[in-house]
């Protein structure tokens, strides 16, 4: 049965043809996305949804939708989609980051030539039929300080266009390296310091708590005489409140707003001060980015629905188009190998560490990371998957530690998934052979060689002659047959193991009897 799509908002016809080229199915209704009720109906029927800024993606919506895999945003912002909702319940959020980038850093710089030269009120006075020449005198960029904070994706096409524009360009951001400041032709500076120096200061960093107001009164006082501010990215990284005050004051000689605390905004601090150029959240309302951001986001929720394939996820590790095939099968073992240490935990999970070694070194660990925590955490939790996983697992406070090794040992790839428990600890570690097929190779530093099936019996016991015969005399008796079996020891006589693939399921008496053999020590049933 084909993946179903469900586009609750209005987006590209070409996007919705990427759908139905890849083999989706697709149901096309742009207004629904305004009917919660309704949409809260057929939502169930689908496996993704894609949508704009008109759908409220809440947690009530994702408790009516248990087929939902995935929710693309055709755009940069997700501030209408419950992510930590979406998480818990294993459905993947996406948005279309790059898509809209050039439009957004091209409306700042517009915003910053409006600015510089009032041409909005000098444009409403010439309308009007006045001839105001000495009324707007505007100042030059050519030659002024550019202040960028956050010198991200938008951030760093404003600075290249500032450069291109003859300005100087500093920028205030933590993640930017010297290196990267460099390539870009930008001096990377403090906060205070470009606050101090800047002629115009445009925010491009998203809302955080540690940006939130990051433009306060108190900062906005630190900034030189005669500033400009222009903001494109999120309304809240500056005190509205603040600013106007300093705009009263002739402090900052003028702003351009694109974003504002509240929208859609029918009143604002900043409305009706002649020194302000407002435009209503157009940073991304070009013809181009608009097609680019649908025909984005189309693509990306139609290789995760595919091919496994994970782009601009907000909340799993990326898995491009090219490493899926590849990855596939050891995502498989790492939750199969989890799957066999939760089966077997009975007491509180304190930490889990995975060594990788080998080939499966270089590949995506973070994915792999996330499907042995969801195997891990599947027997307590049944609805967790690789998206939510990693969220509750740092929930409950449970250390996860990787370690990657590219020298190979005894294969080319191993994966060892060690779980710490309140009482113990307990390693399994597993491969995928040329078949494709993974494989149990070592349990509590025991060598053997398992496959895996979906019913087993895992026994450990004292390696005594005739344990093998008592264990098949049992299972005979109860017509349960044995598909496959393996063995290991530690030496000859001492603490052994057996994995014994079966078909159907033993009742609690098989399981009973088996526990009641001559050294047997333990004995577990499985299911994968």
């Amino acid at each position: 049965m084909a993946p179903r799509v469900l586009i609750s908002d209005s987006l590209s016809p070409t996007a919705v043809q990427i759908f139905k080229d890849r083999g989706l199915e697709v149901d096309y209704q742009p207004n629904l996305g305004k009917d919660k009720d309704k949409l809260a109906e057929i939502i169930g029927n689908y496996d993704g949804l894609a949508i704009r800024s008109a759908t409220k993606v809440t947690a009530k919506l994702l408790e009516k939708a248990p087929r939902l895999k995935v929710v693309g945003r055709a755009g940069i912002g997700v501030d209408n989609v419950d992510i930590p909702a979406a998480t818990a319940r294993g459905v993947i959020v996406m948005n279309t980051p790059f898509g809209n980038s050039i439009t957004t850093a091209e409306h700042a710089v517009a915003l910053m030539f409006a600015t510089a030269r009032d041409i909005p009120a000098a444009d409403a006075s010439t309308q009007a039929g006045k001839w105001e020449k000495n009324r707007f005198m505007g100042v030059e960029i050519t030659g002024k300080t550019l202040g960028i904070i956050g010198c991200g994706n938008i951030g760093s096409i404003v600075a290249d266009r500032g450069i291109g524009l003859r300005m100087r360009v500093i920028a205030f951001d933590p993640f930017l390296t010297p290196e990267r400041a460099v390539e870009l032709g930008v001096e990377k500076v403090d906060l205070d310091e470009l606050l101090r120096r800047a002629d115009f200061i445009t925010l491009h960093t998203p809302l955080t708590d540690k940006t939130r107001n990051i433009l306060s009164a108190e900062n906005i006082a630190k900034t030189k005489k005669g500033v400009r501010i222009i903001n494109c990215a999120r309304g809240g990284l500056v005190d509205e409140a603040a600013l106007r005050a300093a705009l009263d004051s002739g402090h900052v000689a003028g702003a351009g707003f694109d974003v504002f605390v509240e929208e859609p905004a029918s009143a604002n601090p900043l409305f009706g001060h002649p020194n302000v150029v407002c435009t209503p959240h157009l940073g991304a309302s070009t013809t181009e980015a608009q097609e680019n951001v649908a025909l984005q986001v189309a693509e990306q929720m139609s290789d995760y629905l595919t091919k496994g394939a994970v782009q601009n996820a907000l909340n799993m590790p990326s898995i491009s188009a090219e490493e899926a095939p590849k990855l596939t099968p050891f995502v498989k073992l790492a939750e199969l190998l989890g799957s066999f240490a939760g089966q077997l935990t009975e007491t509180g999970l304190v930490g889990v560490r995975l060594e990788y070694e080998g080939e499966v070194a270089k590949m995506n660990t973070r994915a792999l990371t996330a499907a042995a925590l969801a195997g891990l955490m599947k027997p307590l939790m049944d609805s967790v998957n690789m998206v939510s996983a990693p969220a509750v697992a740092k929930d409950r406070g449970i250390a996860i530690e990787e370690v990657r090794r590219d020298d190979q040992r005894t294969f080319d790839s191993l994966l060892r998934l060690t779980i710490k428990t309140e009482r113990q600890e307990r390693a399994v570690a597993g491969t995928v052979f040329s078949d494709g097929k993974p494989r149990i190779v070592e349990i509590k530093g025991i060598q053997m060689d398992a496959e895996f099936q979906p019913s087993m019996l895992y026994v450990t016991n004292k390696d005594k002659p005739g344990f093998i015969g008592n264990l098949g005399t049992v299972l005979g008796k109860a017509e349960i047959n044995i598909a496959t079996f393996a063995v290991g020891r530690t030496a000859p006589g001492e603490d052994a193991i057996a994995l014994i693939g079966v078909d159907g399921v033993p009742g609690d008496d098989v399981i009973a009897a088996v526990g009641k053999l001559p050294n047997v020590l333990q004995v577990k049933p499985l299911r994968f």
